[in-house]
C-alpha cells in the first residue's frame, strides 16, 4: 500500500472518529435534558462503536493508528519507519480538525470555536497517563498475541475508560488538539492541552517499555500495531 493511501486512510479514519466523538457529545447534550450522565453515556457508546468499526475498516490500509501516541510507540518498535511518522501525525491532526468541523456543520454549530471547558489539575493529568497507558497496553498485548481481537479490544477499552478516568479518556494527542476547537460537551480548554499531551506521551512510553519486558521473547521488530501492517506495493517499471 502506498504511503499516500495510508496517509489518506489515517486522515479519513481520524476525521470520522472525531465526528463521532464531537457529534455524539452534541446530540447527547441536546437529548439528555441536562442529565450529564446520560449525555456522557451517549458520547461513550458512540465513540467506542465508531472506533471499533473504523479500526476494522482502515486497519488493513494504514494500521488504523488515528493517534500520534500510537504512531510514535509503533515507530520505537520499528513497526513503522521513522521517516513516515511526520506524515502519519500530520494526517491524524488534520483529520481530527476536519472531523470537529464536520460535527459542527451537522449540528448547525459555528465551525470555528475555542473551547472554554476547563480540564485542569493533577487528577486529570494522571487520568490521561492511566488512560493512555491502558490503551497502549491493550494494543501491545493484543496485537502481539491475539491480533484479530485488537479492534474490539480497543473499542471496549475506550468505552470503559470514558467512565473510570476523571478526564473521560482522551488518550490521544490529535484528539486533544482537535477538541480544543469545540466549545461543546466534549471540548477542552486550549490552556489544558499541553499537560494532557505530555501525560499521554508519558503513558504511551511507559506501556511500551513495560510490554517489551512482559513479552521478552518477541522479535525486536514489531510487525503490527492495531492490525497487521499491509505490505508495501512493489514498484513496476
Amino acid at each position: 500500500m502506498t504511503l499516500a493511501r495510508r496517509l489518506i486512510a489515517e486522515l479519513l479514519g481520524t476525521a470520522l472518529l472525531l465526528a463521532a466523538v464531537v457529534g455524539s457529545g452534541i446530540m447527547g447534550e441536546h437529548l439528555s435534558g441536562g442529565n450529564v450522565a446520560i449525555a456522557l453515556l451517549a458520547n461513550t457508546l458512540a465513540t467506542g462503536a465508531a472506533l471499533t468499526t473504523l479500526i476494522f475498516t482502515f486497519g488493513p490500509i494504514s494500521g488504523a493508528h488515528f493517534n500520534p501516541a500510537v504512531t510514535l510507540a509503533d515507530a520505537t518498535q520499528r513497526g513503522i519507519p521513522w521517516q513516515e511518522v511526520p506524515g502519519y501525525v500530520g494526517a491524524q491532526i488534520a483529520g481530527a480538525l476536519l472531523g470537529v468541523a464536520a460535527a459542527h456543520l451537522m449540528f448547525g454549530e459555528p465551525v470555528f470555536q475555542v473551547s472554554q471547558h476547563v480540564r485542569a489539575g493533577g487528577a486529570q493529568l494522571f487520568s490521561e497517563f492511566v488512560a493512555t497507558f491502558g490503551l497502549l497496553s491493550v494494543i501491545w498485548g493484543c496485537s502481539r498475541l491475539r491480533a484479530e481481537a485488537v479492534p474490539v479490544a480497543v473499542g471496549l477499552y475506550i468505552t470503559a475508560a470514558y467512565w473510570f478516568t476523571a478526564s473521560t479518556s482522551f488518550a490521544n494527542p490529535a484528539v486533544t488538539v482537535a477538541r480544543s476547537f469545540t466549545n461543546t460537551f466534549s471540548g477542552i480548554r486550549p490552556a489544558d492541552v499541553p499537560g494532557f499531551i505530555a501525560a499521554q506521551l508519558a503513558g504511551a512510553i511507559a506501556a511500551t517499555v513495560v510490554f517489551r519486558w512482559l513479552i521478552p521473547s518477541l522479535p525486536k521488530q514489531a510487525p503490527e500495531i492495531l492490525v497487521t501492517h499491509p505490505p508495501k506495493e512493489v514498484a513496476h517499471g
